[in-house]
């Protein structure tokens, strides 16, 4: 009984946790998007963008295209990307217009902060990728264009970057029909630079680096050292020296960044002679072992 009630007060603390993070990413993109894109005027990986073009063909309002929009999208999230992904959306989604409401009524003369539309559109892909960053690792978007950039990651393995590119992209280009030459090109080029600030933050702090290592002597000391000092895990594979024909163990492990600094420095002073190939690693899938090893 005890237990259950421990276990359900964990559940509680961390559901509060995720809804906090969740907040937390969706006031940083309001924050972007209020006091640095919509004065750019820029169509950024926007699905507002898309409803003002749209709006000049269809007999809708840009509200209403924008709701038709999200409804749908938020549909497919739910059916294609399953309902935790979708219902954190819907929370995003509502809380996003919310913040927008709440900057609007406290600066009703919203005007540039850099009064350079090109700065506001760097400032907007930095600070907005912050945002997204959360969202995405938490399983979570903040709706409109993030859903079709979560379906083309699941089916389709493209980096969330990318995919983000490749869905703004036709809104940034669409805009040619609404805004003069500056803001679509501006646009074009926000959207690509967003791919590839989104990757950056999404990837770059979980990026890994697979190690291989053949050394002569001391191939017993760094194994041992990656095991019990570092303590990471590692595997071990015979290779055949196409020169001479001799056979030496090579010694294989997948470090996180720091560890890596850590593993160069002890190679460099334990086998400055050692053989060393490093290859970048962005995803891995394994079952958790108790204890060193792979």
């Amino acid at each position: 009984m005890e237990k259950d009630k421990k276990r359900n007060r964990f559940d509680y603390a961390g559901m509060g946790k995720e809804v906090l993070i969740l907040t937390v990413a969706t006031f940083i993109i309001a924050a972007a998007v209020f006091f640095f894109l919509i004065p750019s005027h820029a169509a950024v990986s926007s699905i507002s963008g898309l409803a003002i073009v749209l709006s000049n063909f269809l007999p809708m309002s840009v509200s209403g295209i924008t709701m038709l929009l999200n409804v749908v999208l938020l549909l497919l999230g739910f059916i294609l990307c399953g309902q935790e992904f979708g219902a954190k959306t819907v929370y995003t989604s509502i809380l996003l217009p919310a913040f927008l409401a709440a900057f609007e009524a406290i600066f009703p003369e919203n005007t540039s902060i850099t009064n350079d539309t090109a700065l506001d559109v760097v400032c907007y892909i930095f600070v907005v990728s912050i945002g997204l960053s959360i969202l995405f690792n938490r399983n979570a978007s903040s709706g409109g264009l993030d859903i079709v950039a979560k379906i083309l990651n699941k089916y389709l393995h493209m980096d969330l970057g990318r995919a983000m590119s490749m869905s703004g992209m036709l809104v940034a280009l669409s805009s040619a029909l609404v805004y003069d030459k500056k803001t679509v090109v501006l646009s074009v080029l926000g959207t690509y630079l967003n791919g590839m600030v989104l990757d950056h933050f999404i990837f770059g702090q979980n990026i890994k680096r697979r190690v291989c290592i053949i050394s002569k002597d001391k191939e017993a000391q760094i194994r041992d050292w990656i095991l019990y000092t570092l303590k990471s895990g590692a595997t071990i594979y015979q290779a055949q020296g196409a020169y001479d024909g001799r056979v030496r163990n090579e010694i294989i492990t997948i470090v996180d960044k720091n560890e890596y600094q850590k593993l160069m420095q002890y190679l460099l002073k334990e086998d400055p002679q050692a053989f060393i190939t490093v290859y970048t690693v962005s995803d891995m899938r394994y079952i958790p072992k108790n204890g060193a090893g792979q």
